[in-house]
């Protein structure tokens, strides 16, 4: 999150379960897995967050300021852009289903996102993919038009 007076999120009784997760939990739940009490007590008062707030709160996961801050997503984005695009969508797709295992995220989360994106995908398996050259000197050539 930008760290500026003119950024702010904010908490609603929205964040409240309205939408659950195929977990059975809120989306701000999920965030504080190891906490369930950290989301009760930022929904007993909704509100908006400065930066600073919304870090010491847990909401967010990195506070940058404005020199740094497009040097740190110009970073985070070419991090990103040399990992598979298979695996990118696989891990996005394991973050997506994050808490209390139920059928609904066996199948979606994990089945769905290893088995259909990962492991049967030409960037893994394919004859230059991650899988089939894993340990071996060369390095996988990705389709980047795949996902």
């Amino acid at each position: 999150m930008l760290d500026s007076k003119n950024v702010r999120i904010a908490v609603t009784s929205l964040n409240n379960g309205a939408f659950p997760m195929s977990n059975g939990l809120s989306r701000l739940q999920s965030r504080f897995p190891a906490d369930p009490q950290g989301a009760a007590d930022i929904l007993v008062a909704p509100r908006q967050y400065s930066a600073s707030e919304a870090d010491n709160a847990g909401l967010v996961t990195f506070v940058i300021d404005e020199i740094d801050y497009e040097d740190d997503v110009r970073v985070a984005i070419e991090e990103r852009a040399s990992l598979s695009p298979d695996a990118l969508t696989g891990m996005e797709a394991n973050l997506r289903f994050a808490g209390p295992e139920t059928m609904e995220t066996k199948i979606f989360g994990r089945l769905s996102a290893w088995q259909n994106w990962i492991f049967s995908r030409p960037n893994a398996t394919g004859g230059n993919g991650a899988l089939t050259l894993y340990g071996k000197p060369d390095r996988p050539v990705f389709d980047w038009k795949r996902t």
